[in-house]
């Protein structure tokens, strides 16, 4: 079969998907002034782009799949196939405005909107019933206002700069992560979907890999059904007799955040020589 076309954002979301990418087994390796980065893989191809270009070059076809936030997509209008949100690089886009500026004094006049968003800004200001024109940027918005701008639709993941250049929010318009998208044409070829499909595999994997951690401890026989009893766990916990039948060694996988709760409750239960390790890729 052809090779599978990837599409990997330039920008702050690249070291996200080169470490996903590594993680699921497919090491990315970039020369320095290149667009064309080698994956640990002969069936995949891919190219580096701006994550505001990746929805409208998979629905043309002239790539297959991609990573971009939702954002983007939404921005472009891009007619693609959502595949899973790796949820990082989560931003919000938001309407901010000086100050001193109130609502009252913004819907009296017709408002300058500093934005990169286009779409989604006309789209929120015409709902809102706002008069105003549309000021295309190019990065740093938020230096617009108070004099080149009323206000900004802009992304922002703390707000920090927004309140650092005097600027508050009026209002969250969308919320967006990362996105591994691909284009109609793409599922709709056989093989390639099953390629798609094997790498979203992988990459929730890795993801749900990160999220858990494995509890392995022996349990002496007279403690086990309470042991077994008070486990959280995927499905049920790996059991097995320890040697000189005295009581079963136990695996159980967990959401790292229960860690806290569970080790002391495990101690308490009875279980002992408890050992936490960290998971690689879990694939229900």
């Amino acid at each position: 079969m052809d090779k599978l076309r990837i599409l990997i954002p330039k920008g702050r979301i690249f070291d996200n998907v080169s470490r996903l990418f590594s993680e699921a087994g497919f090491p990315i390796s970039l020369a320095d002034r290149t667009y064309r980065p080698v994956l640990g893989a002969a069936w995949l191809d891919a190219k580096i782009m701006k994550p505001q270009n990746v929805g409208e070059l998979l629905e043309i076809g002239s790539h297959d799949a991609g990573f971009t936030g939702i954002d983007w997509i939404k921005e472009s209008g891009a007619d693609v196939e959502e595949i899973l949100d790796l949820g990082f690089d989560k931003v919000r886009i938001v309407a901010a405005v000086p100050q001193e500026v109130d609502d009252e004094r913004l819907r009296s006049k017709k408002l300058v909107a500093a934005t990169e968003y286009v779409n989604i800004a006309e789209g929120w200001l015409k709902k809102q019933g706002y008069q105003y024109r549309i000021l295309r940027t190019y990065g740093a918005t938020e230096v617009f206002p108070p004099d080149d701008a009323d206000m900004i639709i802009d992304n922002t993941s703390s707000g920090q700069t927004l309140r650092d250049n005097g600027l508050r929010i009026i209002d969250t318009i969308l919320e967006s992560s990362t996105r591994f998208v691909a284009g109609r044409a793409a599922m709709a070829d056989k093989e390639k979907r099953s390629r798609i499909e094997e790498l979203a595999m992988l990459f929730k994997a890795v993801l749900d890999g990160r999220d858990r951690v494995m509890l392995e401890m022996n349990v002496p026989k007279a403690r086990f059904s309470e042991v077994i009893a008070g486990l959280p766990a995927m499905r049920s916990p790996t059991v097995a007799p320890l040697h000189g039948d005295e009581g079963y060694a136990v695996k159980i996988a967990v959401k790292k955040h229960e860690v806290p709760d569970i080790i002391p409750r495990l101690k308490k239960l009875g279980a002992v020589d408890i050992v936490e390790y960290d998971l690689r890729k879990v694939v229900p």
